[in-house]
């Protein structure tokens, strides 16, 4: 294996083609940034990456330069003679990769040749104007006009070429790669299937009614059927066609007409600790600082004892029903009512971590937060201020040692000062649920439901709940910090989703020793089953969802959240540390040969590996 391994990089070109290359939309920018080290280590100068050109985000992540392989320059520059606008460098992440950016909205005045002769060739109507489809539909024009030189510069040096496609909004040059015949071996890879998606949201019986769906007029009904028609064309156009989990794999067999050739599971890069109490030190840190945020948020109204608080928390794209948030919001309730009836003294703070439209964040919210940060300018005053004042003292009054009242060396200014703060600061009404200005605030299903439960942060409720309607990032003036680091400050991650190809957030929980639930209809969850310490002393809980009524799913929920609270401190320490040893199970250094196997199918029938 090792043997063809190196004869494969050593002769073949690899490009691998996405619309998130050097540009954050979702899940497929994790997986292609986080495997780029692996795939330089392994391809070096023979890897390259093109994705589309977005001036914004290029101009953080991108550096324009020329590459190292002459090959690929000598394509740039044919392309660049035929008047593509290209820009060639580096995407500025771990590994550095050859990276081609195509500026396709320069390539527009082609799209009208383009949807002919996709008409003409594929059978493709594109009669409803989609302002995305036709960047898509430019991108792709490109990426086929430089795969077509690419290769003929690569033969020329007695090279293969190979290329790799991430979902539809990439793989549009695959159709005409095939009808016209060019010598490049294909892989497709498809994360999720487009009309999947759109049924799951609307059909509550969708595993079940899988089989018995028609595409083509399901495709019609949602208003998709361009999109799904040209999602099936690179699906049948690739010589490998891949998907990510056995999950997605029988969907594709149903909706896309081919069974995957091979499953690639997503992986991230994982950074062991050489000291196994690091994770719970980064751990307090950064639960120090959510700590802030809570107190800013709720105290002002009332408080609770934070040493006997736990943090949970969900995220992700906002599929109320997709990403299970139904299911999370009906077990919090019942959770609430558990821990009520039982006179626990635990509170539980739940984070709704989305992104929905919003108008600005809650003023009432944001001047809570500031709030608190003049009580603790105030009280950083006075502390200053005791020091100094006690160390006299104390040198002064060497031979009586006593210490004094405290509160005798605060000045009058400041105890008023304090004491007007604080006051300022209270408030009888209850703790926002939602901490932006939502655009619909009305219709919102989580805002809906939360009113509905009456699971609005009452004093007297468990389980307190704070929805975050924006992404977490360090310029966040609510929470000053990084996402990962978020995580890390958590106690559980929460994700029971219904539909979920695959599923990064519990990998990224479980990298940063933060126990996760899951379930089975999730790809990352039934794989998950196949792993042999896939399990709760790992910090993985894996939900069963399927054939599961909504019911059943939150009563098994609500279970596992209370098998979760029953651990002690202890217990959750140990989980920490476990958590980590299983994240190294989705390790790109371990997931890469999935990869691999693709790559050496395609390229067989070439007969470039040695008969060893």
């Amino acid at each position: 294996m090792k043997q063809a391994t190196n004869e494969m990089t050593s002769q073949t070109i690899l490009t691998e083609v996405a619309w998130e290359v050097c540009n954050q939309v979702g899940g497929i920018y994790t997986v292609i940034r986080s495997k780029v080290p692996v795939m330089v280590n392994k391809w070096t100068n023979n890897y390259l990456l093109l994705g589309p050109y977005f001036q914004q985000e290029a101009a953080t992540d991108f550096e324009e330069d020329d590459l190292n392989s002459p090959v690929i320059q000598k394509a740039i520059e044919a392309c660049r003679a035929k008047g593509l606008d290209i820009k060639s460098g580096y995407w500025l992440v771990s590994g550095r990769p050859q990276t081609i950016l195509f500026n396709h909205k320069a390539a527009m005045h082609e799209l009208g040749n383009i949807k002919y002769f996709y008409w003409q060739n594929h059978g493709i109507d594109f009669k409803k104007h989609d302002p995305l489809m036709d960047e898509v539909l430019s991108f792709g024009y490109m990426v086929y006009q430089f795969i077509s030189e690419l290769t003929r510069y690569a033969l020329e040096q007695d090279l293969h070429t190979l290329a790799h496609f991430h979902e539809w909004m990439a793989g549009t040059a695959i159709p005409d790669i095939r009808k016209h015949q060019i010598p490049v071996k294909t892989v497709f890879t498809t994360h999720a299937t487009l009309l999947g998606r759109y049924l799951a949201m609307n059909d509550p019986n969708f595993y079940n009614n899988l089989p018995f769906y028609n595409w083509e007029k399901e495709a019609q009904n949602f208003n998709i059927e361009a999109n799904v028609k040209l999602e099936r064309a690179c699906v049948h156009g690739s010589h490998v066609f891949t998907t990510v989990s056995e999950v997605t794999g029988r969907e594709c067999t149903h909706l896309l007409g081919r069974s995957a050739d091979k499953i690639l599971p997503n992986g991230l890069n994982i950074e062991r600790f050489a000291v196994i109490h690091e994770v719970q030190n980064l751990h307090h840190k950064y639960k120090n600082m959510v700590e802030q945020f809570v107190m800013g948020h709720f105290f002002h109204s009332y408080s609770f004892d934070l040493n006997n608080t736990l943090y949970f928390f969900t995220s992700g794209r906002f599929e109320f029903l997709n990403k299970g948030y139904d299911v999370t919001l009906e077990a919090l309730a019942r959770l609430n009512h558990r821990l009520k009836e039982a006179n626990s003294p635990l509170t539980i703070v739940m984070f709704f971590i989305t992104k929905q439209p919003t108008h600005s964040i809650n003023p009432q919210v944001l001047n809570s937060r500031a709030m608190l940060g003049k009580i603790q300018t105030n009280v950083d005053a006075m502390v200053e201020q005791i020091k100094k004042r006690l160390f006299r003292h104390a040198a002064s009054n060497v031979n009586k040692p006593k210490v004094p009242d405290l509160n005798e060396m605060i000045d009058d200014y400041w105890r008023l000062r304090h004491r007007r703060t604080v006051q300022s600061w209270k408030s009888d009404q209850l703790p926002a649920v939602v901490t932006h200005n939502l655009v619909d605030d009305q219709n919102d299903p989580v805002l809906n439901f939360l009113r509905k439960a009456n699971l609005v942060n009452h004093k007297e409720d468990r389980v307190k709940i704070v929805y975050h309607p924006d992404f977490i990032s360090s310029t966040n003036p609510l929470f000053g910090m990084e996402y990962d680091d978020f995580v890390r400050a958590c106690h559980l991650g929460v994700f029971p989703s219904y539909y979920e190809p695959w599923g990064y957030t519990p990998i990224e929980c479980l990298a940063r020793g933060v126990a996760a639930v899951t379930s089975d209809l999730s790809g990352f969850g039934a794989y998950m089953k196949n792993v042999p310490i896939g399990d709760e002393e790992h910090g993985i809980y894996v939900l069963n969802r399927a054939n599961k009524t909504f019911d059943e799913a939150a009563e098994a929920l609500t279970n596992t959240m209370m098998s979760f609270l029953q651990r002690t401190s202890r217990m959750r320490i140990d989980m920490r540390n476990k958590s980590e040893d299983l994240s190294e199970e989705f390790d790109w250094k371990n997931l890469y040969s999935a990869y691999e196997g693709a790559y050496i199918a395609a390229l067989e029938p070439l007969g470039i590996f040695s008969k060893a």
